[in-house]
């Protein structure tokens, strides 16, 4: 198993963000644990995470958040330079939780899906 150092992109108040992170103690890890909200990643981060996810920019965003729409993010045109630099004005917009050890990087939707990289 790889050393590698376990970070998550962590809301308190996000149910799926608190079951993620137990889940990642209940291995012996303790991970550092990144309050995305208060310190959003740069769009230089988010583009090493989403290339670690293997997603697109699209993929990763809370399309139920009322701001979604009212930015007009369903836009098509949009490049995914652009969009990423949304996910970092607005952090809010960022799926959760994100658990990334070393090459990789999950979404934790279910929670269960931390598993795959710890």
């Amino acid at each position: 198993m790889s050393l590698s150092k376990v970070v998550i992109y962590y809301n308190a108040r996000c149910r799926k963000s608190r079951e993620a992170l137990q889940i990642i103690r209940e291995k012996g890890i303790e991970p550092e644990v990144r309050d995305y909200l208060a310190e959003p990643p740069t769009p230089a981060e988010l583009s090493e995470v989403l290339r670690k996810m293997g997603k697109k920019p699209r993929e990763i965003f809370r399309k139920s958040e009322p701001l979604y729409k009212d930015l007009g993010l369903k836009n098509k045109d949009l490049s995914d330079e652009d969009l990423i630099d949304y996910l970092h004005q607005y952090p809010i917009l960022i799926e959760r939780p994100i658990v990334i050890r070393g090459q990789r990087a999950v979404l934790g939707r279910p929670p269960e899906e931390v598993k795959k990289i710890i």
